[in-house]
């Protein structure tokens, strides 16, 4: 059993912050003005090739950037290069002793958008058929299996496992109890609902890697 990625949407319907572990097929990088800046430096958009050369900066530019080269901390190794290299490259996951992850052809900003379309439907089916007491809790097909954990405030944790797994909703939950309530509701430089960025704080993304990798079913 293993664990695939993250998704966070906030009441709004917008994916405010991605991660992924074990993903063999990541999706390409959003199209411009798809997606939230900060939501992850993998499937962020590239900017434009005279910036680059110009500048020499990385498309986050935010002081609590998630992947600072001077932060001086280790946070999700599946977001970072292996070495400094051209930001053409930056968007590649490397997996040491095996093959580079190859592309699903969907731009993230499209693959944000079906996650939360499926979650909606199933949730709403759910309510339906079942009534308002019944929640989607998850679903599970051949190839993977989804979870979900809403909070009162709107915001909804997916994550995305190996379809032998067990719920996972308890590690959604410690997610939003432990480190989304520490590093971001209580931290005064981010604003809950903006609109205008994800989560890109560092010391949450460092603490939900560390989270995730400690769990008996990660592999």
């Amino acid at each position: 059993m293993t664990i695939y990625s993250l998704y966070i949407y906030d009441r709004h319907c917008n994916c405010v912050y991605y991660h992924d572990w074990h993903r063999t097929r990541r999706p390409k990088a959003a199209v411009v003005g798809g997606l939230l800046p900060g939501v992850s430096r993998a499937v962020s958009p590239l900017p434009p090739a005279s910036e680059i050369h110009s500048n020499n900066t990385t498309p986050f530019t935010s002081p609590r950037n998630t992947l600072a080269s001077n932060s001086g901390i280790v946070v999700a190794l599946s977001d970072i290069p292996p070495s400094p290299s051209p930001l053409s490259q930056a968007h590649q996951a490397p997996q040491a002793g095996g093959p580079q992850p190859t592309s699903t052809g969907l731009p993230f900003d499209e693959e944000a958008k079906l996650v939360y379309g499926v979650i909606l439907s199933l949730r709403n089916m759910v309510k339906r058929l079942s009534g308002r007491d019944e929640q989607f809790v998850n679903y599970r097909t051949s190839a993977y299996k989804m979870h979900l954990y809403e909070t009162l405030s709107g915001y909804k944790f997916v994550m995305l496992s190996d379809s032998n797994a067990e719920s996972l909703r308890y590690v959604l939950q410690s997610i939003h109890t432990g480190p989304f309530l520490e590093y971001v509701v209580r931290n005064p430089l981010i604003k809950l609902d903006s609109r205008d960025r994800g989560i890109d704080n560092e010391y949450f993304r460092a603490s939900v890697d560390r989270l995730v990798r400690g769990l008996s079913v990660f592999q």
